[in-house]
């Protein structure tokens, strides 16, 4: 099979006869079907059309020729065609081969001249027509539109190479130029005229290059000029130019003489390169050669500054490595200990729960009693130790709410003396009448840990650690900051300080100044993240030497505070409750949480339904039991607590519902218009929700328990 190649991009292409066929438009009689015939006998492939918008559509780049009836054409419109024709690439002219009638040439038909000066470039054929003279005709064509093909690989080429070459003039900064020696007639690029001084669209003529060397040059570069078109030797040549501002520079020129067919020189091609920068650094080197030992001397301490940069930045790099790693295991830990806090929050909520309970039920064994309060306090420092892990996990949500700063820092002294070490004294100065603060406590207590820390660490040998509460009027911005009233918790050390590039970047994540393993650098851009969320602020002043102060300024509460963890006393009459039991169905996918939350709220006296998964509770509500509450863990396997509310409100839209989870806080996205108890939670804690979504006040009716 006959073949064209062509480069196209770099790459050799190959095109068979498969890839280009004819196309033949002959709508009346057999001309078509004899026509494609006789084109398949040649091995060339076509395509019949049936009408003149057909044949118009068919026409492209692949084409490699037409067959067209001359009648077919008469009367048709052919501005489509024409159209076509006159869109043609530049290397393109379709042949058509115009099938006409007996004596219907075009010098004695004037349609078909018409048909000429329209199509261009045509051949005709006479019916009727001898095959070979047809097919002689149409491989005549075909080796016209290969050639066609031909010259568009040649072009692509030329212009590919093009593109490459003006490329690589443009990464090394060259200048192309071409020295017409008929006319002197000089063709320059933009690069050239910009080491000439002059501006990309500025005329540029040889007069105008003649006039911008600097006199002492001139006559050295004309006589290299012309030794090269005499000689034909490369013209290679350095001299000065001076630029419209009057600035001198020093440009390196390179060519070669080009002759005509009969030798004589034609023209001179070739790059230019400003080489000023680098000639001042020759004249510094040669400066320096004067004094030998001085030059040695200077040399030798560039080299140990570039090679103390180099160790620099490959010790940079190998830490900035460890710490990526360390930040990995970081976050893996930080995974893992999420879901370990959330499963050890199940555990504690059925071991407190069970305790709670059975201390009713050891009367007044004193032992018991002791023992069952201590495990008590135990699973309830457990707890804490889970929330503390949900935080460092990041799966608790900011809980902003009224915070009295003087209470959280006072209440911390024990812990931050106990995690500073007895080398480290830690003195605190609050006022006492503070304006509360719109903070989340939790978070608050773990950044004054964390910089407490961080102050520690910076007095290896010991020091003092000054912890400070200030009430400001900011009345103008600052910076993040909004005008407004703050609240300034401050924590001062002794210890190294930061110079201002490492005070700079001290809050960015991953930043550390302290050995691998000591800090994961997320410790200030996490407490600045938090101040950023509360509106606030975290500033940082420091002293190489001196210390540094940390101020996390949080905005003044606008509400009254709130403890929704203190304990609410209750004073329960023996009396039947106003509400009454209910029917509560129970829905939890760990048995022991289910047999637990079931025996505090049995004791409770209400009836409960256990059900240990979504589906389950589904189908308790599907077949026509009725229920007062639905209480439902919210992480369960298949159907999440959320996907059960959501399913649950379509069955009984009215019935209310209470999510028990380990979370503070459900995830992003699910907003959901129901009560929450956070886990672990007391029977009085329960009693005091169900007694809220019952509209039952605290004191109107006891709930009924049982047992002594």
């Amino acid at each position: 099979m006959n073949t064209l190649f062509f480069l196209l991009t770099g790459r050799t292409a190959r095109i068979s006869n498969s890839d280009i066929s004819a196309l033949v438009y002959a709508p009346i009689g057999r001309d078509a079907q004899i026509a494609a015939s006789l084109l398949s006998e040649a091995g060339v492939s076509s395509t019949l059309v049936a009408d003149i918008a057909s044949f118009v559509a068919g026409l492209k780049d692949n084409v490699a020729f037409a067959v067209v009836t001359e009648e077919a054409l008469r009367s048709a419109d052919l501005r489509g065609i024409s159209a076509w024709i006159a869109a043609q690439p530049s290397w393109s002219d379709l042949p058509f081969i115009i099938l006409t009638n007996r004596g219907g040439g075009p010098e004695r038909n004037p349609t078909a001249a018409r048909l000429s000066e329209v199509v261009g470039n045509v051949s005709f054929v006479e019916r009727p027509f001898h095959a070979t003279s047809f097919i002689s005709v149409a491989r005549s064509a075909m080796r016209g539109r290969r050639r066609q093909f031909d010259a568009r690989v040649r072009m692509e080429a030329l212009d590919e190479g093009e593109r490459r070459l003006q490329t690589a003039l443009a990464a090394g900064r060259l200048g192309a130029w071409e020295l017409d020696l008929a006319t002197n007639e000089l063709t320059t690029s933009a690069t050239f005229r910009s080491i000439f001084g002059r501006g990309p669209d500025d005329d540029f003529s040889y007069t105008d290059l003649l006039a911008s060397i600097h006199p002492a040059d001139l006559e050295r570069m004309q006589l290299a000029v012309r030794t090269t078109i005499e000689t034909g030797a490369d013209y290679s040549i350095e001299y000065r130019t001076v630029w419209t501002d009057g600035s001198t520079h020093w440009v390196e020129i390179r060519a070669q003489l080009y002759s005509d067919r009969t030798g004589r020189a034609s023209k001179l091609v070739g790059v230019s390169a400003d080489i000023t920068s680098r000639l001042e650094e020759e004249e510094h080197q040669r400066l320096l050669n004067e004094v030998l030992e001085e030059r040695v001397a200077a040399r030798t301490r560039d080299l140990e500054k570039a090679y103390a940069t180099v160790m620099e930045e490959v010790s940079q790099r190998e830490r900035a490595e460890q710490q990526l790693r360390q930040s990995q295991k970081m976050e893996a830990i930080g995974q893992l200990t999420g879901g370990v806090a959330h499963d050890f929050n199940n555990l504690l909520m059925a071991v407190l729960g069970n305790l709670e309970l059975l201390r009713k039920y050891v009367g007044d064994d004193a032992k018991a009693v002791r023992l069952i309060e201590g495990a008590q306090q135990g699973a309830k420092r457990g707890a804490s130790l889970t929330q503390r892990l949900l935080a460092f996990a990041r799966r608790q949500d900011l809980r902003i709410a009224p915070v009295d700063m003087r209470a959280l820092v006072t209440g911390m002294e024990d812990l931050l003396k106990r995690s500073v070490g007895s080398t480290v004294v830690v003195r605190t100065d609050v006022p006492d009448h503070l304006p509360l603060v719109s903070a989340d406590a939790n978070q608050i207590e773990l950044a004054l840990l964390n910089l407490v820390v961080n102050a520690r660490d910076a007095m290896p040998d010991g020091g003092e650690i000054s912890i400070g509460l200030n009430h400001v009027d900011q009345s103008v911005p600052d910076g993040e900051l909004a005008a407004g009233d703050y609240v300034v918790l401050s924590v001062v050390d002794q210890g190294y300080g930061m110079d201002r590039e490492t005070l700079r970047k001290a809050v960015e994540p991953f930043f550390s100044t302290k050995e691998l393993g000591k800090g994961t650098g997320l410790g200030l851009s996490m407490i600045h993240g938090l101040a950023s969320q509360l509106k606030g602020d975290l500033k940082l002043t420091s002293e190489l030497g001196r210390g540094t102060k940390a101020e996390l300024w949080i905005p003044v509460s606008t509400s009254e505070i709130t403890n929704d963890s203190a304990p609410i006393e209750v004073s329960v009459a023996p009396t039947a409750s106003a509400s009454g039991p209910k029917r509560i169905l129970l829905v939890d996918d760990d048995p022991l949480i289910a047999m637990s939350s079931a025996d505090m709220l049995m004791d409770l006296g209400h009836d409960v339904v256990e059900a240990h998964s979504g589906k389950e509770a589904l189908e308790y509500l599907g077949d026509g039991s009725c229920f007062d509450l639905l209480i439902t863990d919210y992480s369960m396997p298949g159907m999440t607590g959320a996907d059960l509310v959501i399913a649950v409100r379509h069955i009984v839209p009215k019935l209310p519902i209470l999510i028990a989870s380990g979370y503070a806080e459900l995830p992003p996205g699910v907003d959901l218009d129901v009560a929450r108890l956070g886990k672990p939670y007391t029977q009085d804690q329960l009693e005091r929700e169900l007694r809220k979504l019952f509209n039952d006040p605290i004191g109107t009716g006891p709930v009924i328990r049982n047992g002594p």
